[in-house]
């Protein structure tokens, strides 16, 4: 049992209590599934609509908030305070990386599902932009944080040429199937939701790509997730500060159990 300090979203006092997974406030009385972690920083050049997108009022107690000064730091950060059943808020995709390193070194495998329009399997050597944002879960994958085949990467359709060799390559899945081949063998999920990975006209992300899923289509898929495993955690990013994506990520988020 852990017992953790976080803010209620509705009453805005700071006595939500993490008991296990789930939060209670005693103030109100008002119980969540998840505590939230805000990550506002966007690593890479012009990225500051995604910061302001991490202080996006999402209806969960918020237990932290992650400023750091590096992305080390902050990945070290995140894994540190992370709360018992995270939704972290970023920023950029690299908001997932501390999270997904501290819930993969319990004893269960865990699975990681990436839903994005990239690939975000760039290196530092070889990325055509140089944004760190461009590789999150590359640097994961190389680290030994994660498996590839425990990782289904979805939804991805603006890929450079070194990331479609790599998923060739890797035993990354994706494609029909990739997320119940990632779940297979492994305790639990994370999930890592870049906006970007809808249609443009359905939220108000910071790199909209054409040709993404429904809201719809997404939110199902998401139910299915939560109905085949065990969700340790998710994540939003690459999203912009426009409150009118409150109400769509927490019906995406409801979606998840979450």
């Amino acid at each position: 049992m852990s017992r953790l300090r976080a803010r209620c979203p509705d009453c805005r006092t700071l006595t939500a209590v993490a008991i296990g997974p789930e939060y209670q406030c005693h103030s109100c009385g008002r119980e969540f599934a998840a505590g939230l972690v805000r990550v506002p920083r966007a690593w890479g050049d012009g990225g500051e609509a995604m910061v302001e997108a991490a202080w996006l009022e999402l209806p969960y107690p918020e237990t932290g908030v992650v400023e750091a000064s590096s992305l080390a730091e902050q990945t070290l950060m995140v894994a540190a305070e992370l709360p018992d059943r995270p939704l972290v808020l970023g920023g950029c995709c690299c908001a997932h990386m501390g999270a997904i390193e501290r819930l993969a070194s319990g004893e269960e495998p865990l699975a990681v599902v990436w839903i994005d329009a990239h690939g975000d399997l760039n290196t530092p050597a070889g990325s055509p932009s140089g944004n760190a944002w461009g590789m999150p879960l590359r640097l994961l994958l190389d680290d030994g944080a994660i498996e590839p085949a425990n990782v289904a990467l979805v939804g991805a359709r603006n890929l450079d040429p070194a990331e479609v060799e790599f998923i060739a390559t890797s035993g990354l899945h994706t494609g029909d199937g990739a997320v119940e081949r990632a779940l297979g063998g492994t305790g639990a999920v994370y999930v890592a939701l870049d906006g970007d990975s809808v249609e443009p006209d359905e939220l108000a992300v910071f790199m909209p790509e054409p040709n993404g899923f429904r809201l719809a289509e997404l939110e199902e898929l998401l139910r299915s997730i939560a109905v085949s495993s065990t969700v340790a955690g998710a994540g939003l990013s690459g999203l912009v500060g426009d409150p009118a994506n409150v109400p769509k990520l927490t019906r995406l988020c409801a979606a998840l159990h979450l």
